[in-house]
C-alpha cells in the first residue's frame, strides 16, 4: 500500500476517519427518518411537508456521498452497512412508529440539532486534536447546511403556536411577530 504524506500523520488521519465515519451514519440515519416521513406524512400539512422534505434528502445524499469521499480522500474506509451505521450514530430510529406531522417535524428538528452539536465538536477536534484544517472546514460547512434545516423545521413548528394577531398562542411571554 502506498503511504499517504498529506501532513497528517496515521493517527491523526485515522482520528479525523472515525469522526467522520460517526458524522456518515448520523447523516445516513437521519436521511432514512427524513425519507420515512416524507412518504408517511398525512394532514394539512401533506404538500408543504412532502416538499421541504424532499429538499432536506436530497441535499442529506449528496452530503453522505461527500462524507464518505472526504473518508476515503484520507485513506479510510467508509462505514456502509446497515449495523455499523446503527452502531456509530448518536440519533435513534424510531422502528415501526408512525407519529403526527408535527411529531415528525419536531424528531428530525431534535435530529439535526444533535448533528450540529455533534459537528461543532468535531469541528474542533479535527482542528486542535488532529491539526486537519482541511476537515475542520469541510464539517462547518456542513453544520451550516444542518443550522438551516434545523431553522426549516422549527419554524414549522413554531408556526403552530402563532395566532392570527402575530402572537404566541402559549408560553408565558407573548412575542409579537413582525409582518
Amino acid at each position: 500500500m502506498r503511504t499517504i504524506n498529506i501532513g497528517l500523520s496515521e493517527e491523526q488521519r485515522q482520528g479525523v476517519i472515525e469522526l467522520l465515519n460517526r458524522d456518515l451514519a448520523d447523516a445516513y440515519l437521519l436521511l432514512i427518518k427524513t425519507k420515512k416521513y416524507h412518504w408517511d406524512v398525512v394532514g394539512p400539512q401533506f404538500r408543504s411537508l412532502h416538499e421541504l422534505w424532499e429538499e432536506q434528502y436530497q441535499a442529506l445524499t449528496e452530503n453522505i456521498d461527500s462524507i464518505a469521499e472526504r473518508v476515503r480522500a484520507l485513506g479510510g474506509y467508509p462505514v456502509g452497512t446497515a449495523e455499523g451505521f446503527l452502531e456509530l450514530a448518536s440519533i435513534k430510529e424510531h422502528g415501526g412508529d408512525i407519529p403526527m406531522a408535527t411529531e415528525m417535524v419536531s424528531r428530525l428538528a431534535d435530529d439535526h440539532e444533535q448533528v450540529i452539536r455533534n459537528l461543532r465538536e468535531h469541528v474542533d477536534q479535527c482542528s486542535d486534536d488532529f491539526h486537519d484544517e482541511g476537515t475542520a472546514d469541510f464539517l462547518t460547512g456542513l453544520m451550516e447546511q444542518h443550522e438551516e434545516m434545523a431553522w426549516m423545521l422549527r419554524s414549522f413548528i413554531e408556526g403552530e403556536d402563532l395566532k392570527a394577531d402575530g402572537k404566541l398562542s402559549t408560553g408565558k411571554s407573548k412575542v409579537p411577530v413582525k409582518a
